[in-house]
């Protein structure tokens, strides 16, 4: 039986009729079309569905579109400025090369961006141990480590809201 849900995606009212059993992350990429918040494993192991609820870190295949009623969700689409310019931590990915194939990264970013949020000075250590629930399968994960600590400090540098919400 459908169900409607309501919720603010990249700063955007959004209402639709789904299945109470959608999981988010089919609901962003097959009911809105944004297909950056990827699927890859559809355990909760790989961290490729990270998006930000309420400006949490979120796996958006083990949370029920239905059960972020009401709630801001923002995607890798809804990271960057409405001009398209890159927020800090993309570009960081970017210069630093914390990327290969990309199927990862957003994921890997949008967990980075709230890891700075929740703690703006970071180490090395602290930077591999928080992102032990995001898997790349391409890098050694030294350039991302790299990308995350440029990307903290430009956020911190620039004062930078890490959410759109």
């Amino acid at each position: 039986m459908p169900s409607s849900v309501t919720m603010t995606v990249n700063g955007k009212t959004v209402s639709r009729e789904v299945e109470e059993r959608t999981l988010l992350v089919t609901f962003l990429r097959d009911h809105l079309g944004l297909t950056g918040t990827h699927v890859g494993c559809d355990t909760s192991q790989c961290g490729a569905c990270v998006v930000h609820v309420d400006g949490r870190s979120v796996k958006a295949c083990t949370a029920l579109a239905v059960q972020v009623e009401g709630c801001a969700v923002t995607t890798i689409e809804g990271l960057a400025a409405a001009d398209g310019t890159l927020h800090p931590m993309q570009a960081a990915f970017r210069e630093h090369h914390g990327l290969q194939c990309g199927f990862c990264t957003p994921g890997m970013v949008m967990s980075a961006v709230d890891l700075v949020r929740e703690s703006p000075q970071l180490t090395e250590q602290d930077v591999r141990n928080a992102l032990d629930g995001n898997i790349c399968r391409c890098t050694g994960y030294h350039n991302i480590v790299k990308a995350v600590l440029a990307g903290a400090e430009a956020m911190n540098a620039g004062s930078v809201k890490v959410a759109a919400e």
